[in-house]
């Protein structure tokens, strides 16, 4: 077993060797002639970063769910991101879009990229992304034994530099550091293409290429841990501007080449913030003590929630950096599907090995979308929630569909309040630490969350609107579900039956837009439209009258446009006729209830119905603890009568 341990180290070992290189700015230029990208600036790197894990271009006009969310615009999703950030594609557009107008050179690769938002958006983690994709991107070029890890091209002189553009096809820019200059002149006598160059790598916990800067006391502020520090210890060997008392191991120091990232950044006092200003339009930092500014190319991340944003924004005295700042918001997901998705990701990484329910993680993710929505005048907060989730709502007594654009018209801003990621997943791993069947389910999450609002420090009457959202909408909300649930396990080719009532309605909903008689498939005999089947099935969706012909328009046209686009067209295909025929099959089962409560006196046929619908429930994703809960859950508090 050492032997394998040895191997695996050794092999480590030579990879790293393999990837080390050492010459001097005569071999580096030879390298930089045969590949310019070599001396891409920091921005570029990142960009490049992004964009080689691939994206995938979305036309929203081929899918009709994000057609519903997005419009017409088109959608990019970064692979680089889609493993970890949900429900923010526009987010990560814009970000995407500041690093690639960086790689211009122009004016944003001279702002700080600053993102605002609630707590538990996500803005840490998007930075935490970046700073491991620097620390696993190949090494770079730098001077050996610069303090700034800087570009070897510094050392061209300013009179031969357009020559050397010219030769080697890049913009040279920038200039040596205040330690380099002094070595150039006094180890190396002025020969330039003698001073060694070798490869380095980024660390974020080295500080190498990578700075964090956290929030520092404002009585406390000292602008050394940005820029660096005079070393006394020096001071009785050198005079005090001789480059060799620097110790330039500050943030922007260290930062260099690669990016420094402000946490909490308005926390600190804006005197504190004043290297910022040159850094980014100057693209230079002070040396400390007497020495000269100090060239910097690097990327400058911040981030605060938004109360310290409105505050730092108010006082006119702070517009010289906040003419320097890109400001993107990172808002909670409104997403329910893409909610779902951020827990499940976060459990994969927890020890966590209890079952999971279906529906719990999505009635927790209900609760954090609703409690995040603008409430409207124009629908109530569970059908404003499956808008947003791009699904196909038609309001009852109407048949149209609402915008949602409309919606967020009339709500302004969403997402900027509400209750955070991490709020729902102490609430969910309670509920797991809590569970003596290593299962939990809805009904637990339910009572968690409960417990975790009560226990939560808000006002009253916040508190009340959340304990209502709870124990109220959601409730009803789940018990729709179920009831739903149950059913479907119960009818014996519940997919079949639900796919003869819809290609019915379609046959006979287009015979009526059409004004023509549908022809019996077995037969050929020509029918009248059966309007009072339509109309059965519309009253499930309180749709009747001049709504309902509204209505069967709507579908004929919608599926007519699904075979334009050569989609299949099936029993999910339009979300409204959908819910018409499932809310039509629930009403339809007469025994259900019996079968359900009456455990102790099912007769043969009823207890051979039972155990089907236990193993059907069980084929979707019930084990048998929680699917016993569920169904005498169900008995309790669906059919009571």
């Amino acid at each position: 077993m050492n032997s394998h341990f040895h191997l695996l180290i050794q092999k480590d070992r030579q990879e790293k060797r393999h990837g080390d290189w050492e010459g001097t700015l005569l071999d580096y230029l030879e390298m930089v002639k045969e590949k310019p990208q070599t001396t891409m600036l920091a921005h570029e790197r990142m960009f490049e970063i992004i964009a080689a894990a691939g994206v995938d271009t979305i036309k929203t006009e081929d899918h009709p769910r994000l057609r519903r969310i997005y419009g017409n615009d088109i959608i990019k999703r970064y692979k680089f991101f889609d493993q970890d950030f949900f429900g923010i594609d526009k987010v990560i557009m814009e970000i995407v879009r500041y690093f690639h107008s960086a790689t211009m050179r122009g004016e944003e690769s001279r702002q700080v990229l600053y993102l605002v938002g609630p707590v538990g958006s996500g803005k840490s983690s998007i930075m935490e992304a970046l700073k491991r994709a620097l620390e696993q991107s190949p090494t770079i070029y730098a001077l050996k034994d610069c303090p700034m890890r800087e570009e070897p091209l510094h050392l061209v002189p300013k009179n031969l530099r357009p020559d050397f553009e010219e030769l080697l096809g890049v913009r040279i820019e920038g200039d040596l550091c205040p330690v380099c200059r002094y070595r150039l002149l006094n180890e190396y006598n002025g020969e330039y293409e003698r001073f060694p160059v070798r490869t380095v790598g980024f660390s974020i916990r080295g500080r190498k290429g990578i700075a964090v800067v956290p929030p520092v006391d404002p009585n406390n502020q000292d602008a050394s841990v940005l820029v660096g520090s005079v070393d006394i210890s020096k001071m009785d060997l050198y005079p005090e501007d001789d480059p060799r008392v620097l110790s330039l191991n500050g943030a922007f120091n260290a930062g260099n080449r690669g990016l420094v990232e402000f946490i909490e950044i308005f926390k600190n006092d804006v005197e504190y913030l004043h290297t910022i200003i040159t850094a980014t339009q100057e693209k230079s930092i002070p040396s400390p003590g007497k020495g000269p500014m100090i060239y910097f190319d690097g990327i400058i991340l911040a981030h605060s929630n938004e109360a310290e944003w409105n505050k730092f924004k108010s006082d006119h005295t702070n517009e010289a950096i906040l003419d320097r700042i890109v400001k993107i918001e990172v808002p909670y997901c409104l997403e329910l599907d893409q909610e779902v998705k951020i827990y499940q990701k976060i459990l994969k990484m927890s020890k966590f090995k209890a079952h999971i329910a279906p529906h719990t993680l999505e009635i927790a993710s209900m609760f954090a979308i609703m409690s995040r929505l603008a409430p409207s005048n124009k629908v109530d907060s569970i059908t404003k929630m499956r808008i947003y989730n791009g699904e196909e709502i038609v309001v009852k007594d109407s048949s149209q569909r609402v915008d949602i654009q409309e919606l967020r018209d009339e709500a302004g801003k969403e997402g900027l309040t509400g209750i955070s990621t991490r709020f729902i997943m102490k609430a969910i791993d309670n509920a797991l630490s809590e569970s003596e069947c290593d299962c939990i389910n809805p009904i637990l999450v339910l009572e968690s969350l409960v417990k975790a609002v009560r226990a939560t420090d808000i006002s009253d009457e916040d508190k009340k609107k959340l304990l209502a959202l709870l124990q109220e909408t959601l409730k009803q909300e789940y018990h729709r579900i179920l009831e739903k649930e149950v059913t479907r396990a119960f009818i014996h080719g519940y997919q079949e039956q639900a796919e003869t009532l819809f290609n019915n309605y379609l046959d006979h909903a287009e015979a009526y837009v059409n004004k023509t008689r549908l022809k019996d498939k077995n037969t050929g005999e020509e029918l009248d439209v059966d309007e009072k089947f339509l109309e059965s099935i519309e009253s499930q969706l309180g749709i009747s009258g001049t709504a309902a012909k509204g209505f069967r328009n709507d579908v004929t046209a919608y599926m007519f446009s699904l075979l334009r686009n050569q989609v299949k067209i099936e029993f999910g295909s339009y979300e409204p006729l959908k819910e018409a025929i499932e809310k039509k099959l629930i009403n339809s089962v007469r025994e259900l209830s019996r079968v359900v409560t009456q455990a102790r006196v099912r007769d043969q046929e009823q207890k051979q119905k039972y155990d089907a619908m236990v193993e059907a429930m069980r084929n979707n994703g019930y084990c048998e603890h929680c699917c016993n809960v569920i169904l005498k859950y169900a008995a309790n508090n669906l059919w009571k009568d």
